[in-house]
């Protein structure tokens, strides 16, 4: 592929209007993809106007899924998004919020870096905000900025002030700004209605910001008619209002932007000479995700926060991807396990496989112990995720073990077993935030396991988000019992992966596997966890096992 030229990088800024909740992230990480296949090195970052610092202490239910990078940053879920369009790492320096840039401005006005200034949001607080956009430009032709919250929010404020100087730092041929509204549609008159997009549009502009290109999100084509009036009402050219309808997948979204001309139109206007994207792999994927040739497996995932599924975003990306691995769908129930019934005879018989991952506190862990217990016994293929690895150990403890009253000193701290517990160096945390085992951490394998079959290589990195440990002091009467430690830290000090051998798959880990998994390259566990889900499907209905599509695919996606 011939090199694009770009002998500035250049810059493009995803603004939202409307109402929240449109799809800025998913917008960038498209554009992002788009660009990436046209050559370009692209990274992205999300500013978030609230004021937590991270949103690492916040509940799911009110932010969703914290999604963490290699160098152990608890970000906002919108980064998993971007790390699997463009398929590269990303860091601390991608998720910037306002408590970030205030504690960094205090900090420095503490230290008397400002030589006796008053501190202002004129020029202290968007001169840090631009430096935040400045230094991803190293080593990347395009940095994408999405800006959270929506236009006329008072928390956006100083970010959009940022970026509307930033423009005028750089020049408007290196700095491009895309707004996305939404077009409702209003039954009772029966109309697609523009009002919201001009106001939204008109919001911006008295900022002093002139969007060059509109994304408009609606349920229903935009008719030509429509698009001409959003150009001339909004000032923006009819080529580059750009229709984005609701899509059965979120990754046939670039597609439909290629189609409307829009990455055509952005490195026009960004002044860069490109070739044109070869999109064959990627249609690939969405053809597999649309329409798979293999029948659907069908997997619980039981869990503390199932009420809002994007408390575990990652988690449902990583099982599609598996369903790519083998050409097959992928149907997931979201089961509480609160109040998850598993005494009943036909809960194990519902599913192909079981998948119990993350979370904190004790509500709703006996929920997890008691389905641990029912597909150990049954031979259900299950995967555990950080405190599904947890509640593994507790149930196993228990019911193979015969330790009563076996926990975690999380959930009962005067258990006479306590089979996960804190290390020393946890024990004199005060602070919740940033303090936990964060980040991208190595494992060894160990020889003979199953997991080390499944990733085809003896040492890891895997990326991890929790505070509490398998206790060793245990490990000798667990391992008695068949329970196998087959990911370990180099040191051999710290349980990573469990798994057991008499099971058809039984896996557990420490860290959490699907903040790596792409679409072009799904994880490893995961590929294997719905392969062996999908064994059991056709067993069940007498069918001869397929052989795995694994290989195939990846080679298709290559």
């Amino acid at each position: 592929m011939p090199e694009p030229s770009a002998p500035h990088t250049k810059y493009i800024f995803i603004t939202g209007g409307v109402v929240s909740s449109l799809g800025k992230g998913i917008a960038a990480a498209s554009i992002g993809r788009l660009l990436v296949e046209r050559g370009l090195s692209v990274t992205i970052q999300k500013f978030d106007p609230y004021i937590n610092v991270d949103p690492g202490t916040m509940s799911p239910f009110q932010h969703g899924e914290v999604y963490v990078t290699d160098d152990g940053a608890e970000t906002d879920l919108d980064l998993g998004h971007y790390e699997r369009f463009i398929d590269e790492s990303l860091s601390q320096s991608n998720n910037v919020t306002t408590g970030r840039i205030y504690q960094n401005i205090i900090t420095k006005e503490r230290r008397g870096d400002f030589l006796g200034a008053t501190v202002q949001v004129i020029p202290h607080v968007t001169d840090e905000i631009k430096s935040y956009v400045r230094r991803l430009a190293e080593g990347h032709d395009v940095v994408i900025t999405e800006v959270g919250g929506t236009v006329g929010d008072i928390e956006s404020l100083p970010f959009l002030e940022a970026l509307r100087q930033f423009r005028q730092d750089v020049g408007r041929g290196n700095c491009l700004f895309i707004h996305l509204t939404l077009v409702p549609f209003i039954a009772a008159a029966g109309e697609l209605k523009t009002k919201p997009t001009q106001h939204s549009v008109r919001e911006l502009m008295e900022i002093g910001i002139q969007p060059d290109m509109l994304i408009l999100r609606t349920e229903l084509p935009l008719t030509e008619e429509v698009k001409r009036k959003v150009s001339r009402f909004c000032n923006v050219e009819l080529r580059h209002v750009i229709e984005s309808r609701d899509l059965d997948t979120i990754y046939e979204v670039p597609l439909r932007y290629h189609d409307q001309g829009l990455d055509g139109s952005i490195v026009a206007a960004l002044g860069l000479e490109t070739p044109e994207p070869d999109l064959g792999a990627w249609e690939s994927i969405v053809k597999r995700v649309k329409r798979p040739t293999g029948d659907p497996v069908r997997i619980a995932v039981v869990g503390k926060y199932t009420a809002l599924v994007d408390s575990y975003k990652s988690i449902q990306e990583s099982l599609i991807h598996g369903g790519v691995a083998h050409d097959c769908g992928v149907e997931i129930d979201w089961l509480s396990s609160e109040a998850i019934d598993v005494q009943g005879d036909a809960f194990p018989d519902r599913y192909d496989g079981v998948l119990i991952p993350g979370g904190f506190g004790g509500r709703g862990v006996q929920g997890m112990v008691d389905t641990v217990r029912r597909i150990r016994e049954e031979g259900v293929p299950f995967l555990g995720i950080c405190l599904g690895l947890q509640c593994a150990i507790i149930e196993f403890a228990r019911n193979a073990c015969g330790l009563e009253g076996a926990d975690s000193a999380e959930f009962t701290p005067d258990t006479p077993h306590p089979v996960i517990s804190l290390l020393d160096s946890q024990r004199k945390v005060t602070d919740m935030g940033g303090t936990m085992r964060l980040g991208a951490y190595p494992c060894v394998l160990q020889e003979g396991s199953r997991v080390l079959s499944v990733y085809g290589e003896p040492e890891i990195s895997e990326r991890h988000r929790h505070r509490f440990e398998v206790n060793n002091e245990y490990r000798d009467v667990l391992s008695a019992e068949g329970l196998r430690f087959a990911g370990l830290s180099p040191d051999g000090g710290l349980v990573e992966i469990i798994e057991l051998s008499d099971h058809p798959f039984f896996v557990a880990t420490q860290f959490h596997p699907e903040l790596k998994s792409r679409p072009t390259r799904p994880h490893p566990l995961f590929a294997a966890f719905i392969g062996a889900a999908r064994e059991r499907a056709l067993d069940r209905v007498g069918s001869p096992a397929l052989e795995s599509t694994t290989d195939l695919a990846a080679a298709e996606l290559k």
